[in-house]
């Protein structure tokens, strides 16, 4: 059964910092790319970086610069550091496979950033 396990969010004030774990079960983690998404509330949820198998990544607009995703091929873990945290970062997180699977969400990772 695939697995997804989120962890590491949390309340911070802005500018802060935090970094996210995602665990995967085997069968995901050899794909060819891994996500992190989020989605805010009352807003659809959206693509926040992509990493290859190979360590490419690829990042939105708004987390250029903020954001890095990096992945433990050996842990089976993928992470996203996230610095300089702005409010409207706040959101629940995801991993999943990219493009995603969508039997294969997690519960997602709370993320709040106060103003």
């Amino acid at each position: 059964q695939v697995q997804l396990v989120e962890s590491g969010g949390g309340l911070v004030q802005a500018g802060g910092s935090l970094r996210l774990s995602c665990a995967a079960s085997g069968s995901i983690f050899s794909t060819p790319a891994m996500a992190w998404y989020r989605q805010a509330p009352g807003k659809q949820r959206e693509l926040v970086a992509t990493i290859t198998r190979g360590g490419a990544t690829t990042y939105a607009d708004s987390v250029k610069g903020r954001f890095t995703i990096s992945r433990d091929n050996a842990k089976n873990t993928v992470y996203l550091q996230m610095n300089s945290l702005k409010p409207e970062d706040t959101a629940v997180y995801y991993c999943n496979t990219f493009p995603p699977r969508g039997g294969s969400w997690g519960q997602g990772t709370q993320v709040t950033v106060s103003s």
